[in-house]
């Protein structure tokens, strides 16, 4: 890994190895690890059939990985699709670049989803049996990424999820339809015309999530595939999606030191706030979530960008996260599913009760996210790199 100002050249990030930044790679890991927290009460709220009261801002670690995707492919890809370049971008090797960096581990981690979901016992959250068939439908449509509509045979959990072998990967369908966009349309536009885009899916953002349209009294929407969440999840996306853009355009550093620290302490604090009930029919709890991704975010990235990593051991851990990040996110919530069902079985309803397990769950969701990494994905994308990208 070699210098380069306040970037790093990395063949891990994308399939081509131009400079990326440090420290928003160990942010990108710090979050995935911040969403695994988040997971983790999620299932004591699962359990007890309540909702989430501790930590219960985490699920914004996934409007920050869309900022920061934006802000990255911006700076990655922007100016190679010039005719002047001479390694001059066409769609096509754009789309394959993504697929390569991005479906290898959709694939792994459907299989992973399957193999828990039959070592739960193949069986609905309501009890139900899941015929054999439809295990093997969602396994071939999830690694596919074709998602499922609630009620839908291969929704084998009966949950309504998109991919119900591996929830999570709802962001990703999403992430897939917004690096359409950018291809197609967003990389075409001027300054200025972007910047109308991001605030017209601003203010979009703000009346849907203000007025509660969801139901959810939250921004957590996106992973089912009804009218809404579809609707919704598209919005999620395209305004902190567009706006990492924006800034990646546009960017000037400002040098704080020790920034990268300093970020994880206050998503971690902005993550751990207290519900905060609605007053009358506007949803503040949204409106608090709103104001996290639209003045908070964009602060952190343009710091963490302007910033490298100052000595030894915050370069390995910037390495080391940036590397698990997408594994993790990705393998992880299968694990989940099976901590889930054992909280259910035993009535168990709090980290004071579980917390050897969750120590146990998160580990071997850190394991299997690097052994992911090292012994598939990596060499799964050199050979397709090898094999594809002219």
């Amino acid at each position: 890994m070699s210098q380069t100002g306040n970037r790093v050249t990395s063949s891990a990030a994308f399939a081509d190895t131009k400079p990326h930044y440090q420290l928003l790679d160990g942010l990108r890991g710090a979050a995935a690890l911040m969403v695994v927290w988040y997971h983790v009460f999620e299932g004591f709220a699962f359990a007890q059939g309540g909702t989430i009261d501790v930590f219960n801002h985490g699920h914004l670690g996934v409007d920050f990985f869309f900022m920061l995707s934006g802000f990255v492919i911006s700076y990655a890809y922007d100016d190679r699709w010039q005719s002047d370049n001479k390694e001059k971008l066409t769609i096509a090797n754009f789309f394959k670049r993504r697929l390569i960096r991005l479906h290898p581990m959709l694939i792994i981690g459907a299989v992973i989803g399957c193999i828990t979901f039959l070592l739960q016992g193949g069986v609905k959250w309501d009890g139900t049996e899941t015929e054999s068939q439809w295990i093997i439908t969602a396994l071939m449509l999830t690694m596919l990424f074709v998602p499922a509509h609630p009620g839908a045979g291969y929704d084998v959990r009966g949950n309504g999820e998109m991919y119900s072998l591996n929830g999570p990967s709802w962001s990703l369908f999403f992430e897939y339809i917004g690096n359409i966009i950018y291809a197609l349309l967003i990389r075409r536009l001027s300054n200025k015309a972007l910047g109308t885009l991001v605030a017209l899916t601003g203010i979009i953002w703000v009346w849907f999530i203000a007025a509660d349209v969801s139901g959810y009294d939250m921004i957590g929407i996106g992973w089912t595939l009804d009218k809404t969440n579809f609707f919704g999840g598209l919005l999620r996306m395209m305004f902190p999606f567009s706006l990492g853009m924006l800034m990646a355009r546009n960017f000037k550093p400002i040098k704080i030191k020790g920034i990268f620290w300093i970020s994880i302490i206050v998503l971690f604090i902005l993550f751990s706030m207290p519900y905060i009930p609605k007053n009358g029919n506007i949803s503040l709890n949204g409106l608090y979530e709103l104001f996290c991704i639209v003045f908070v975010f964009p602060v952190i990235v343009w710091l963490a960008a302007s910033g490298n990593t100052g000595d030894a051991t915050s370069t390995k851990v910037c390495r080391f996260l940036g590397d698990i990040s997408y594994p993790l996110y990705i393998v992880h919530y299968p694990i989940m599913y099976l901590f889930y069902a054992w909280l259910i079985e035993n009535k168990l309803y709090t980290l004071e009760e579980t917390w050897p397990v969750v120590i146990m769950v998160i580990a071997i969701n850190i394991t299997l996210a690097y052994a992911s990494l090292k012994l598939y994905d990596e060499p799964v994308r050199r050979w397709l790199t090898k094999k594809i990208i002219k």
